[in-house]
């Protein structure tokens, strides 16, 4: 969860002075309030099966008493964060789930960051979607005149018993030096 994730805990630490927290199953940590929150963060509102989600619920149990034996009188609310969605009842008993607009603003104070962070990470997909074609089209370029040296004749015609020699004859062909 480098991006995602990445981008979610700079912010909070920013605001809150959170962390990446190094309890299993819990991806951050910070206090506000007097609250110790921990959260699991994922995608959407949807991510996982029944089994999944007690998963989860079992890791806090256990991150809530690995934190209590550390720091005496500490309250502790547990959260399942999702960067997209709704849930109209957030409170889960065990757990808190905010997902969409109430979990950017949980982790940062700001009602309005779910639509203002989404330009700078349009730009920043721009940016790798440019990367990518460029090195995507130089590939083709490689394959395509690779292809043209080994299975075309001088005038771009394919020398099709060549081809299907190279791709199934029992011996494989030699290579030219």
């Amino acid at each position: 969860m480098v991006g995602r994730a990445g981008n979610i805990y700079i912010i909070n630490e920013k605001v809150y002075g959170g962390w990446k927290s190094g309890i299993a199953g819990v991806d951050l940590e910070f206090d506000k309030e007097g609250r110790r929150y921990i959260v699991n963060i994922k995608s959407g509102p949807n991510w996982g099966n029944s089994s999944q989600i007690a998963k989860m619920i079992t890791d806090f149990k256990t991150a809530k008493r690995t934190l209590r034996t550390s720091s005496s009188g500490l309250h502790i609310v547990a959260v399942n964060g999702c960067c997209y969605g709704r849930d109209k009842r957030p409170d889960k008993g065990a757990y808190f789930k905010y997902c969409g607009q109430s979990f950017w603003e949980f982790i940062s104070g700001n009602p309005d960051l779910y639509t203002e962070i989404i330009e700078p990470l349009g730009h920043k997909a721009k940016e790798q979607n440019d990367a990518f074609l460029k090195s995507y089209f130089q590939m083709i370029n490689k394959f395509t005149r690779e292809f043209g040296n080994n299975f075309c004749d001088d005038s771009g015609a394919i020398n099709w018993e060549k081809l299907v020699k190279f791709n199934s004859s029992t011996i494989a062909p030699k290579k030219k030096s």
